[in-house]
């Protein structure tokens, strides 16, 4: 009789701690979901911004070798990401490209001017630089103008930071409700055991001798749990890059190396705090406060 009471409830602390990991690996999962989605839209941010093209118009008359000069100079410049030098003779053939005319041929000259396009770095994709940087260009007599789209810079950075601030109040609020489901789900595992602790305290445990245990499969539960998620975040980057390969171009394992480490930070935190405290409960409680 003993060994059956023995194995029933040896099978109902499996079954607990089973249920513990998997209700923390998916919990842990929208956490890391939505930790992807944040480096997905900064890592688009940041394509969209350093696809931004700034034309620097030479000058009429300016030799070619000069024109090379400046964009070695330029390509040195903090601010730029990369450069084009786009002679006369290729501008026109894409403005014929795009026409679908030839309008050399037509004209008998070639009107248009060799520019250099500029790429800007990410971070100094906004009007400011931009209008600083265009300011130090314009004081070369090579450079005739420049153009680029003060509009286009201020919504798109206007949008990026908007979609952000809604991204990061959705990851604030996700991270308060993980933490909440996982301190709640470990509270209800060691209430299951409330009996157990009070009874080695009753036999002269001490209370850190009675929490190492807890402790110990509280941790393992939070890295099981992360790992579990993290798999679980490989299959679903593995999927959505099959289904949408232009996904490839945003990937960055450095920054999802972070998130993973993020994941696995939290799970075993969040259950180590958590199980100390729920076990710092039951110490406290009177034996009758156990039956309520």
């Amino acid at each position: 009789m003993e060994e059956f009471e023995s194995s029933t409830a040896s099978k109902k602390t499996k079954t607990v701690y089973i249920s513990t990991v998997i209700s923390i690996a998916l919990v842990l999962l929208m956490t890391g979901l939505l930790g992807l989605i944040m480096v997905h839209a900064k890592n688009l941010s940041n394509y969209v911004k350093e696809n931004i093209v700034l034309n620097i118009i030479v000058s009429d008359g300016a030799k070619e070798v000069d024109v090379l000069a400046l964009q070695k100079q330029l390509d040195t410049h903090p601010y730029v990401l990369k450069s084009q030098y786009v002679s006369k003779e290729l501008a026109a053939r894409n403005l014929q490209k795009d026409l679908g005319e030839e309008f050399v041929e037509f004209l008998g000259y070639n009107p248009l001017l060799s520019s250099i396009d500029i790429y800007m770095k990410a971070e100094h994709a906004n009007n400011a630089s931009i209008q600083s940087f265009s300011n130090q260009l314009t004081k070369n007599p090579l450079v005739k103008e420049v153009i680029y789209q003060k509009s286009l810079i201020d919504m798109v950075n206007q949008n990026i930071k908007v979609i952000g601030l809604i991204i990061l109040g959705f990851a604030c609020v996700l991270l308060i409700i993980s933490i909440a489901l996982i301190n709640n789900t470990i509270r209800l595992a060691i209430y299951s055991q409330r009996f157990l602790i009070k009874s080695m305290q009753l036999v002269g445990a001490t209370k850190n001798f009675i929490r190492k245990p807890f402790l110990g499969y509280g941790v393992l539960h939070g890295l099981l749990g992360a790992l579990i998620a993290i798999i679980l975040l490989l299959v679903t980057l593995y999927v959505a890059q099959q289904q949408i390969p232009e996904l490839v171009i945003l990937t960055n394992w450095v920054e999802f190396s972070i998130v993973f480490i993020g994941v696995l930070a939290i799970g075993i935190m969040i259950s180590f705090f958590s199980t100390y405290f729920a076990v710092s409960k039951y110490l406290r409680l009177k034996i009758y406060d156990l039956y309520r």
